[in-house]
């Protein structure tokens, strides 16, 4: 059992959506919230909020692509707090089309997001968790890593990304006392559509389907993230029909990928998935 009450948490994303809900859920747990990101408005909402549910933390100014920043968060709080027991890595955007027509720009973009923001989050608290001895790190991946649907190349790499990169922590800092969960959510209500990019209409379609469909809140997934963390697993899939599809993937993959061909082969598929995703069935 990891206790969560009362620890140092630094939050990246945390003025919106999933990183908002585990900010006050953890407050909750009268933790002390670090609430890092771009927008500072959203963040000292969230941090306001915070307080009203008994925690505290302060603001933290930081775009997580650039690695000199995210060094510079850590040295302030592991020195101004004296450390930090959990990081969430959990800023994220998203970018949607096909290989060969999403601009490489957009791979760049979300790349240096998505992958290089978790990536530089680990790289630069690591070493300074292993000195003092322990701590925590959850990174915020998606379903669509582990179940890589098709339009949605650059999203599906980089969360994929994550996903090893985090199964390959968890054995790594096993010896020093830090502890691993990697979150693989599927739909849910986000601000990822405000910076949403696409390449066609479906796309755009498809996503507000989704999200406006969804089943489960930011907070449901904030309060999962946390019970695994405290029972110490490593993955986190928080609906049904994620662990479905994960599961008929790995036993039966033929199966699996025949389907998603159909979906992505002609009009009928595609009209058949929305349908999908107004009856809530891939949420």
């Amino acid at each position: 059992m990891y206790r969560l009450a009362g620890k140092r948490v630094v939050i990246t994303g945390a003025g919106s959506g999933l990183g908002r809900a585990l900010s006050l859920a953890l407050a909750a747990r009268g933790c002390r919230i670090g609430a890092a990101d771009v927008d500072v408005d959203r963040a000292e909402e969230t941090l306001k909020t915070v307080r009203e549910r008994g925690g505290d933390g302060e603001f933290y100014l930081l775009d997580v692509s650039r690695p000199e920043e995210v060094e510079a968060m850590a040295a302030h709080f592991f020195t101004s707090w004296g450390g930090v027991d959990v990081l969430v890595n959990n800023a994220g955007v998203a970018a949607a089309g096909f290989v060969g027509q999403a601009p490489l720009e957009d791979w760049e973009w979300i790349l240096g997001i998505n992958f290089w923001g978790m990536l530089y989050g680990c790289h630069f608290f690591i070493p300074r968790m292993k000195a003092q001895g322990g701590g925590w790190i959850v990174n915020v991946a998606s379903a669509a890593g582990l179940l890589a649907l098709p339009e949605m190349a650059p999203y599906n790499v980089t969360k994929a990304a994550v996903i090893a990169l985090s199964e390959t922590l968890r054995s790594e800092l096993a010896p020093y006392r830090i502890g691993v969960t990697v979150v693989c959510p599927m739909f849910f209500k986000t601000r990822l559509l405000e910076t949403l990019r696409c390449t066609d209409d479906f796309e755009r379609e498809f996503a507000h389907t989704s999200f406006d469909h969804a089943r489960m809140t930011a907070d449901q997934v904030a309060e999962a993230v946390l019970r695994a963390v405290e029972r110490r697993k490593l993955y986190v899939i928080p609906q049904p029909s994620g662990r479905f599809f994960w599961a008929l993937k790995r036993m039966r993959p033929g199966l699996y990928h025949g389907t998603l061909a159909f979906f992505n082969r002609d009009d009928l598929g595609r009209r058949l998935l929305l349908w999908m995703a107004r009856k809530g069935l891939i949420q």
